[in-house]
């Protein structure tokens, strides 16, 4: 009887299954690694603005509270941006004649607010409130980084489900009394779980239901 398969046959089999079986692996690994990646969060990335806005002078060196220009963080689920009035109630003085503001003066004698640029974006399907966290303890540092630092603005943390849901899990190390939510450099030689424990309770903190889709506060 004629041999249907030469010798190499089944060797070629085995390597074939071999590779498609490392290709499957390796593909899955380099999935799960771009999702993680900088590039697919937009960590550290850099955001064009219409005015190069420096966290780093305002917020750092000026020591200007976030409350200033987000006026609405402890009351409304969104930040909110300052209107073009609030940089003019300094820059109407300050740099009057400065090249880089022109955008900010065109926008007062025009009357057509300034288009800033989102930089810690969250998908369309979830639902953040930041005067619940603001008014449960969670800082702002937390969230966006130390801006204090931050020449141009950059988003510092993935702001992905897996952070959400360890910080929903386990709540108590990332609270801090809630008038000091704003300070960038803030510490303290309290233990912070043991801190966080008790002001659950004085913020009346449910721990049950955070990790539920409904996000009971």
């Amino acid at each position: 009887m004629t041999q249907v398969f030469n010798r190499s046959a089944d060797t070629w089999l085995r390597f074939g299954l071999f590779s498609l079986m490392v290709g499957l692996i390796g593909g899955l690994a380099v999935a799960l690694m771009f999702d993680r990646s900088d590039y697919r969060t937009d960590r550290g990335w850099v955001v064009d603005q219409p005015i190069p806005f420096s966290h780093a002078h305002h917020a750092g060196e000026l020591g200007i509270d976030c409350r200033y220009c987000h006026a609405s963080v402890e009351t409304s689920a969104e930040a909110g941006l300052p209107p073009t009035y609030t940089c003019m109630s300094c820059h109407s003085q300050i740099w009057s004649d400065s090249d880089v503001l022109e955008p900010l003066r065109r926008s007062l004698r025009e009357r057509i607010p300034l288009h800033w640029q989102r930089v810690a974006k969250l998908p369309d399907y979830v639902y953040f409130h930041h005067a619940v966290h603001v008014q449960a303890g969670v800082a702002c540092v937390s969230c966006h980084g130390p801006v204090d630092r931050m020449p141009l603005l950059s988003k510092s943390e993935p702001l992905n489900m897996g952070q959400c849901l360890a910080c929903h899990r386990d709540p108590a190390p990332n609270l801090r009394p809630r008038e000091l939510v704003t300070q960038m450099d803030w510490s303290t030689d309290e233990d912070r779980r043991k801190m966080g424990r008790r002001l659950m309770k004085v913020y009346h903190i449910n721990p049950v239901g955070l990790t539920d889709c409904g996000g009971a506060p």
